[in-house]
């Protein structure tokens, strides 16, 4: 199973940073657990400055990470992929995979990747952090972006964000 061995990031500090929690609106229940692992995740880190946006599908998570990135520390972006019978599983997963990787290396700003990229409901299911869910990927997405932000800020503070979306 993925979720064994990971790590447990000491997250003391975090309070102070902005956030933006980016999450797509496929899969309802599955997107609500992620969603909840995340805010609980935040919630025991002390992070209270916190935008929620929702976008249509995980393809647009790219996007509104990219307008977000500037205004906050902090980026998660929660979504599920599940395969069909078709290639629109591979180009959606390698697009979103891309976009995120580009604006974290881009920016400089951490984004958590709490999408998950699954064969079936179940094994979504399973990672969402529900009741039952052997493991709770949008926790692991916060807990892993808050602590590369803190060790970032370690050794290469940031100037201070100004508030308030991008134009």
């Amino acid at each position: 199973m993925s979720g064994e061995g990971a790590p447990r990031p000491a997250l003391a500090g975090a309070g102070h940073l902005r956030v933006a929690v980016v999450a797509a609106s496929w899969h309802e229940e599955v997107m609500g657990g992620l969603l909840a692992g995340a805010r609980a995740a935040l919630d025991d880190a002390g992070v209270t400055d916190v935008l929620d946006v929702r976008v249509p599908g995980t393809v647009e998570l790219g996007v509104a990470a990219a307008r977000l990135a500037p205004v906050v520390d902090v980026v998660v972006a929660l979504g599920v992929v599940v395969r069909g019978g078709t290639p629109h599983f591979e180009y959606v997963c390698l697009s979103a995979t891309q976009a995120l990787t580009d604006v974290a290396v881009r920016t400089g700003v951490p984004v958590g990747f709490g999408v998950l990229t699954v064969d079936t409901v179940e094994q979504a299911l399973d990672r969402a952090g529900l009741p039952g869910s052997r493991e709770d990927k949008g926790r692991e997405a916060v807990e892993a972006a808050l602590a590369t932000a803190l060790a970032l800020d370690a050794v290469a503070p940031r100037a201070a964000r100004p508030a308030g979306p991008a134009a």
